[in-house]
């Protein structure tokens, strides 16, 4: 028997990805502290966080599956967030300009009744474009959700333009969510898309 589907995040980009396969689910916020271990690597910190967010809602949902999402992205020696305003934004993509990044979007899947976790972390890799201060300052002026994306680049939107190539096994995964494999979790927990 499939159990009930909760999305244990308060991101708006996830919450359309998983309304598009037509599921029911319902979302959660999960209450896990985000801060980057000592030593830790960018895959490694995706994944933490992913599993601590599904875990977090564990014990409100306990006869369901969960659904926990991270994305951590990597340049230059040094792991990069969401600017969350416009500022911190515009130096984000200054900085960016003409590197290349790595995304790694963690997704887990748990099964609070079985206590059942399947994980993977997706790795997609990013060639930005060389951008001058006014192609910065436009994109940002025309894509305002671009802060709370890491890198500020939201690739399904405007930050197309930012980007000069993309390698990644699911497009998907750039967005926040690997969603080939979590159609594979998903069936394996005998939920038939």
């Amino acid at each position: 028997m499939a159990r009930p589907l909760i999305l244990g995040s308060t991101s708006p980009f996830r919450r359309e990805q998983l309304a598009r396969l037509g599921l029911d689910f319902q979302t959660a916020a999960p209450d896990f502290d985000e801060t980057p271990a000592a030593d830790e690597t960018a895959e490694q910190t995706a994944l933490r966080l992913a599993v601590g967010k599904a875990r977090s809602l564990a014990q409100a949902f306990p006869a369901h599956l969960i659904i926990g999402a991270d994305q951590v992205a990597w340049c230059n020696g040094r792991q990069l967030g969401k600017p969350m305003h416009t500022g911190a934004a515009r130096k984000m993509l200054a900085d960016l300009s003409g590197q290349r990044i790595e995304f790694y979007s963690a997704l887990c899947l748990l099964n609070t009744f079985s206590d059942g976790l399947q994980c993977h972390v997706d790795k997609t890799v990013v060639q930005m474009r060389t951008l001058t201060a006014a192609q910065i300052d436009r994109y940002l002026a025309r894509e305002p959700d671009a802060v709370y994306c890491a890198g500020a680049a939201k690739s399904e939107g405007l930050g197309a333009v930012l980007l000069e190539r993309i390698d990644s096994t699911d497009p998907n995964a750039l967005i926040g969510l690997p969603i080939f494999k979590l159609v594979e979790f998903l069936q394996n927990e005998g939920l038939e898309i």
